[in-house]
């Protein structure tokens, strides 16, 4: 468990069950990045199943390669939520610009990483998010400090499996939590 005040950049932010805010109910948030000026985050677990990475790729005009799979797109947060974030693995860097989170994960928001992925030339692993999770300075700590949030170590098994729906009590499990026993109201000891 990670303390309130610590660094929680490359950590995952899981949510209670009793988020009052309907878009961050049952996400896990996977922090790129936290300052004394606020934090930045992708939820991992909510695919957009409206949009598809072949239509996104049609009207950004990036040919596809036939054999190229059809990455899943999700939602990553509520800000610019009509930017992409692509989360990957450390065998892929950009010219353009890719951010060291964590020693093997990395995350590039510019446009050729869709451009080497279509290609068959990105990453082993991604997750491609619209949009990102954002607090502002002191926002994050006061919803942990109010139990809004579990904090734990992220994992790169989890950011880039397939089965969102089980990213939740999977990043619960990482906490040795069992998701049936946690109780939606929180207190102090």
């Amino acid at each position: 468990m990670v303390q309130v005040g610590s660094n929680l950049c490359g950590k995952f932010l899981i949510a209670m069950p009793d988020m009052g805010d309907p878009r961050f109910s049952g996400t896990v948030i996977y922090i790129c990045a936290h300052s004394d000026e606020g934090a930045m985050g992708i939820i991992i677990n909510k695919p957009q199943p409206e949009i598809r990475f072949s239509n996104l790729l049609e009207q950004l005009d990036i040919p596809k390669e036939s054999d190229v799979r059809d990455i899943r797109v999700h939602f990553g947060g509520p800000v610019e939520n009509a930017r992409g974030f692509v989360l990957h693995s450390q065998d892929y860097r950009s010219e353009a610009g890719t951010m060291e989170v964590e020693d093997d994960i990395f995350m590039t928001a510019t446009l050729d990483v869709l451009q080497d992925i279509a290609r068959g030339q990105g990453p082993k692993s991604s997750m491609l998010a619209l949009g990102y999770s954002g607090w502002g300075p002191g926002q994050l700590e006061s919803e942990l400090a109010q139990n809004g949030w579990l904090t734990c170590d992220a994992r790169a098994d989890i950011i880039f499996g397939r089965a969102n729906e089980h990213k939740w009590s999977a990043a619960l499990k990482v906490l040795g939590i069992d998701p049936m026993m946690l109780s939606s109201s929180g207190g102090r000891a």
